[in-house]
């Protein structure tokens, strides 16, 4: 059997199926099926079983629909509005001023979210209409959002994180636990970006006619209570080692729902939404979930990935070198797939390679999480420039170029987390 000619089949039948609309859960399906069809004689039906059931009894998928559910009674109800009326008077005084509610303000949600669509669809219905209303230029409000919108991939609970944990069988509790450096990293960075530019162009954020006096903030911080707490108690838990992962999901669903009642933002209508959204989200990932870990036996089987493998290492590439490599393909994927395609489909056979090489496989998972941030922000298909020109009725590349220095930014995260894992890896450590 010709490795080439079966890579080449596969990667045909990828284009067919994809380019043919078909979903990607049912492409992976198909594609791991004809895979075993035509190049081995194994009982496709029995390894189609056991895949599913291996890669949906876990108690760690469980987590996957309570994060979610937790997100969406976040984004329904009143609690995104008072975060955003509990930071406001904060930021007045700083170069930029309400354009770093954009930043701190997604960084909030991202911790308790863990969805860069929710959100940037989330703080976007409530920052872009203001920020237009009170003057403040137009291309740094979009692109900060679309920058920082990304962040809810990255800051824990993630759900990129849990569907690469479970595929790659990397522990979810200290990948949560990784992120939190780089996300803070990456927000401390767009803020700079924004005073530096306001520094610079001061008309950019216009001094506007409110001004807070220190009582006023101080009242602000009951409106951001809720979801610190939320984030305390969630990522807590986890760090202490109190809950697993799936046990931290049930915990920020109930907080979620109480302070949505205390709120007064919480009726059978939006109850009802919430969990119809969360269905139909995790009904989704977990089929592309359950297909790619099909199509991931079916590569196993026809020993693409150990000869994938051997090729590398006999290549003598340097690490640095490979991850160069491995960001040139992630950065075309992006401009083609989603964040959720892009771990299923690569995962499975990159994974080994860059553990050949010596990088941490808790490493990889955020700098993967870091490159479908980038994805994000790409045109044709990223998502959260979907999001925010339906916000403000811009046209995608507009927007893009908005988002272009936050990119750019994001880029350089990538680079120093790459020259030091240690940003990564020094909180999971100290869980062992």
């Amino acid at each position: 059997m010709n490795l080439a000619t079966v890579s080449l089949t596969l990667f045909i039948l990828l284009v067919v199926f994809l380019g043919g609309t078909v979903w990607i859960g049912i492409s992976l399906f198909l594609i791991g099926m004809g895979g075993l069809i035509l190049f081995t004689d194994v009982p496709f039906g029995l390894i189609l079983s056991n895949s599913v059931w291996n890669n949906t009894s876990g108690s760690a998928m469980l987590a996957l629909p309570m994060f979610v559910w937790m997100g969406e009674i976040l984004f329904r109800s009143r609690i995104s509005q008072n975060l955003f009326n509990g930071l406001a008077p904060w930021m007045d005084a700083i170069p930029g001023r309400l354009l770093h509610v954009n930043i701190i303000a997604c960084t909030f949600f991202a911790a308790v979210s863990g969805s860069s669509a929710a959100t940037t669809a989330t703080v976007g219905q409530i920052t872009v209409p203001e920020l237009k209303r009170r003057g403040y230029n137009e291309p740094l409000s979009v692109g900060s959002l679309a920058g920082a919108g990304t962040l809810g991939f990255l800051i824990p609970p993630s759900m990129m994180m849990l569907v690469y944990g479970i595929i790659g069988d990397v522990s979810i509790g200290k990948l949560f636990i990784a992120g939190i450096i780089p996300g803070v990293l990456i927000a401390g960075l767009f803020s700079s970006y924004i005073v530096v530019r306001c520094l610079l162009q001061k008309e950019l954020a216009p001094a506007g006619a409110d001004r807070y006096s220190w009582k006023r903030r101080l009242l602000g911080l009951k409106e951001i209570a809720p979801v610190g707490l939320l984030i305390l108690v969630v990522l807590g838990s986890l760090y202490r080692g109190w809950a697993t992962p799936t046990e931290a999901g049930v915990v920020g669903v109930v907080g979620a729902f109480f302070f949505a009642l205390l709120t007064r933002s919480m009726n059978r209508q939006v109850f009802l939404d919430s969990l119809t959204g969360a269905i139909k989200t995790s009904c989704m990932i977990m089929l592309i979930v359950i297909g790619a870990g099909y199509l991931s036996v079916t590569i196993g089987y026809l020993g693409i990935t150990r000869e994938l493998t051997l090729f590398v290492t006999h290549l003598g590439l340097s690490a640095y070198m490979l991850i160069v490599i491995l960001t040139i393909l992630y950065l075309v994927l992006g401009c083609l797939l989603d964040g959720f395609s892009m771990i299923v489909m690569t995962t499975p056979i990159v994974l080994p390679l860059v553990q050949v090489v010596g990088f941490d496989p808790i490493w990889f998972g955020i700098y993967l999480v870091l490159m479908i941030e980038l994805a994000q922000i790409t045109p044709p298909v990223g998502f959260n420039l979907f999001v925010i020109s339906g916000l403000t009725n811009e046209d995608i590349l507009t927007v893009a170029k908005a988002a272009l220095p936050f990119f750019l930014l994001m880029c350089l995260t990538t680079a120093i987390v790459t020259l030091f894992p240690r940003i990564v890896l020094f909180l999971p450590e100290m869980m062992r």
